[in-house]
């Protein structure tokens, strides 16, 4: 049976923080033959990751405020400055996890918006780590995203215990509509998995089992 998964879907990711520099350049490497979407690294590897992408088609993507999403906005702005001026064609930020729980939902639409602004034309997708909330916080969170002029809800950092489930991709996809698209990421490893989660209403996938996943679908 034909699947509907394929390379264009993925974010090939290795957030790790014990990465190496032969890493990062396998993930590219990885990338391009497999004509992933992306590659999506740790700030201080964007430069490297660009460099070894041009002349590809695979874009650069970088994380902000992550993995916590406790950083001041004023951190976040400029960490997405440098960003971009290294290269990086997407960030991926943190939400600021605190002030949703308490309701501070001004800050936390703020903090997203310091962010779509400092990445200028730039791709903003908004991690709010579905596994930290509850069905009535992620909709909340749903809802503050798409005011703040973001372009993707994304589940998880996949450092917060759990990642993306089938039933919280379907409730974002529910609250959203047309209005954002929406990134799967967090404990992706099988095919299944991707099916499941593209049924559900993903429109790209964050995954560090890209390569596995391919190769699942191949044979």
């Amino acid at each position: 049976m034909l699947s509907i998964v394929s390379a264009k879907y993925f974010d090939h990711t290795l957030l790790k923080p014990a990465a190496s520099t032969a890493e990062v350049s396998t993930l590219c490497d990885e990338a391009i033959e497999y004509g992933f979407f992306s590659v999506c690294v740790n700030p201080s590897r964007v430069k490297k990751v660009h460099s070894l992408l041009a002349g590809t088609a695979v874009k650069t993507c970088s994380v902000v405020g992550f993995p916590l999403g406790s950083s001041l906005s004023s951190i976040k702005a400029i960490e997405t400055e440098q960003a971009i001026r290294d290269g990086a064609d997407e960030v991926d930020m943190v939400i600021n996890l605190g002030a949703l729980k308490d309701r501070d939902f001004k800050y936390v639409e703020d903090d997203i918006r310091d962010v779509v602004a400092a990445a200028g034309n730039n791709i903003v997708k908004v991690i709010i780590e579905t596994g930290l909330l509850g069905r009535d916080e992620i909709v909340t969170a749903c809802e503050i995203v798409c005011r703040s002029g973001a372009h993707f809800v994304k589940t998880s950092t996949g450092f917060a215990g759990g990642g993306a489930t089938a039933d919280d991709i379907a409730l974002i996809k529910k609250t959203v509509g047309n209005r954002l698209l929406v990134k799967a990421s967090g404990g992706i490893k099988t095919l299944s998995d991707a099916e499941e989660m593209i049924k559900a209403g993903a429109d790209r996938i964050g995954a560090s089992a890209s390569v596995d996943i391919m190769r699942e679908l191949e044979s």
